[in-house]
């Protein structure tokens, strides 16, 4: 994972609200355990027509929203049942922030595991978002704050442990691994 300390990108915004994870990647394309391409099946049910083709007037259809890079979504984004391709669709498709009022905790975890900073602002500072889609934004993990298109600034909270880890572009698996020479010391200590 690479680490991630500052995103700046233009918005999507999709301002539905309670969209679950069967929404992001519907449970017929959970067969893979690789990432990869995942992206194309991202709001599949919302993003092609029965035949495949591409719906011109999904949001991240349009021609404005090619290369955004944070998603501005509606409340209570990523509920529903708990599946890590949510996160996996999102990132393959270059997302790399998600910014609602509420991230459901599930889906929030997944994507921190993943390289994908799930940001939640109040909701004066969101309404801010979803009435500028495209505009420009700046998500910095390591100071916890959005830059606003106004150029004013909002808080969001995020797990130490998790900001840590995006920080430095580590997992909880490579966190451990890292610590091997201490573990051993303190186990070859114990005997």
């Amino acid at each position: 994972m690479e680490p991630i300390r500052v995103i700046e990108s233009r918005t999507v915004v999709l301002p539905r609200e309670n969209v679950d994870t069967d929404q992001i990647i519907p449970a017929r394309f959970l067969k893979v355990t690789d990432k990869k391409g995942l992206g194309k099946a991202l709001f599949s049910d919302w993003r092609y027509a029965a035949d495949g083709s591409p719906r011109p007037d999904f949001v991240m259809n349009r021609p404005e929203a090619q290369g955004c890079s944070i998603l501005v979504a509606g409340d209570n984004f990523g509920c529903g049942s708990s599946r890590e391709h949510a996160p996996w669709a999102l990132v393959d498709a270059g997302v790399r922030a998600v910014i609602s009022t509420r991230i459901a905790d599930i889906f929030r975890n997944n994507a921190l595991k993943n390289g994908l900073v799930p940001v939640v602002l109040d909701p004066a500072s969101h309404a801010k978002l979803l009435a500028a889609p495209g505009a420009s934004v700046r998500v910095d993990v390591e100071a916890q704050t959005v830059t606003l298109p106004d150029g004013s600034t909002a808080k969001f909270p995020i797990d130490g442990f998790a900001r840590y880890c995006l920080l430095n572009g580590v997992d909880e698996l490579g966190f451990l691994l890292a610590q091997d020479a201490d573990i051993a010391a303190f186990e070859g200590g114990r005997r």
